[in-house]
Formats: structure tokens, sequence, C-alpha cells
């Protein structure tokens, strides 16, 4: 490419220092140095010029090729964009309704725990209210028992205590302090009876009111574990039936 650079420089050194023509812009140069030059510039530019106005001249031709090559490849992009979309579409289908059938089977089986949890819960109520109501009905019949027995005993004293006096205040009528000190007696033990009775069933009704509290406690426990049972099956979730 220098050897181009060159053989101009030397034409342009020619044609300035050709003798000129009177009476006209032209000049006399040496033909034969002057195609000498130009031969030099012809041999010395690249083959890639050529190469290049081969491609100007069969430019149209390639363009319509590349862009035929193009729609090809955007059509076989496209056509296999569309393949892909309908296998990922089916695909997904395909795990949706996977995805569906085994919620729905997880609902069931969590539905059927949760139904037996619920029937275990009710069970578990009733046997502890029956119990419970068995202790009170066998606690109050013991007390009530106790306190008529009490109050029997009470009243035998008392009526004990009423003859002593009567007979005593008979023998001994003139003495007034003896009948009344037999009277204080009688009131005395009758008292102690009722106080006696009272206190029975003062812990009667504490030892119920305890039996109650324990039933009360487990029955809000069993109504807390149905309601996380309820709550579990509505969210789906496995329920945590641990206190």
């Amino acid at each position: 490419m220098y050897r181009v650079f060159e053989a101009l420089d030397e034409l342009v050194t020619i044609v300035e220092e050709a003798r000129g023509l009177p009476m006209t812009a032209s000049c006399v140069v040496p033909r034969g140095d002057v195609l000498e030059l130009l031969d030099d510039v012809r041999d010395a530019l690249p083959g890639e010029l050529d190469d290049a106005q081969d491609v100007l001249d069969h430019r149209d031709e390639m363009v319509d090729t590349a862009k035929a090559t193009a729609e090809r490849t955007v059509a076989d992009a496209t056509a296999e964009a569309h393949r892909l979309v309908s296998t990922a579409r089916a695909e997904a289908e395909q795990t949706v309704a996977a995805a569906q059938a085994e919620a729905d089977r997880r609902v069931e089986e969590a539905t059927h725990r949760a139904e037996a949890v619920l029937a275990r819960a009710q069970a578990d109520a009733d046997r502890t209210i029956q119990a419970g109501q068995d202790q009170h009905d066998a606690l109050v019949s013991r007390g009530t028992g106790e306190a008529d027995r009490l109050v029997a005993a009470g009243r035998a004293s008392y009526d004990r205590s009423v003859a002593e006096g009567k007979a005593e205040q008979a023998r001994l009528v003139s003495q007034s302090e003896v009948v009344q000190a037999a009277h204080r007696e009688s009131a005395e033990i009758l008292d102690a009876a009722h106080a006696d009775v009272d206190r029975m069933r003062a812990d009667c009704d504490s030892y119920v009111d305890a039996k109650l509290a324990s039933l009360e406690e487990i029955l809000t426990k069993t109504l807390r574990t149905v309601g996380r049972g309820r709550t579990a099956l509505r969210s789906g979730a496995v329920a945590d039936y641990r206190d």
C-alpha cells in the first residue's frame, strides 16, 4: 500500500514539473513514465478492493439472500417458540391438574382426620361430663345422707336431752337452775349438731366445686383442641393437638 502513495507522489511531481504548452493550461508529460507509474499503482492496490467491488456488484443479490435467510430463521424461531409454548402450556396444565388432585387428596385426608379428632374429642367430653356428673351425684348423695344422719343424731340427742331434762325437772321441780342448765346443754348439743351439719355441707360443696373446676378445665382443653382441629381443617394445615 505504501507503493501506491509513493507512485501517486511521483505522478504529482511529473505533472508539476511538466513543460506547459503555450497559450493553454495543458502540459507535456512523459507517457512512458506516467504509464509505468500507473501500472505500479494498479499492481500495488490490494486484492480486497476487487473483492469489495465484487461485493458491491452483487450487493442486491446478497441482501436478498440474507433477507430470505433471516425470514426463514425468524419463521423457524417462531415455529419453535410456538412449539415450546404449546409444550410448556401442556406441561403446566398437567402440573396444575396434578397439584389440584394432590390438594384435593390432602384436604380429604385432613377432613377425615379432623372428623376423627372431633369425634374422639366429643366422646372424651361426653365421658368426662358423665364422670363428673356421676361424681357430683355420688358426693351429693353421700353429703345428703351424712347430713341427714347428723341431723337425726342431733335430733335424737336433743330428744334425749329434753327427756332427761323433763325427768330431771320432774324430780327437781324446785331446782330451776338445774332445769335451766339442762335446757342450755340440750340447746348446745342441738347447736353443735346443726354446726356439724353445716360444716359437712360446706365440705361437700367445696369438694363438689373442686371436682367441677377440674371438669371445667378438662372441657376447656377439649374445646381448644376441637377449635385447633377446625382451624387446621379450614386452613389445610396439619393440626397440632398438643397443649
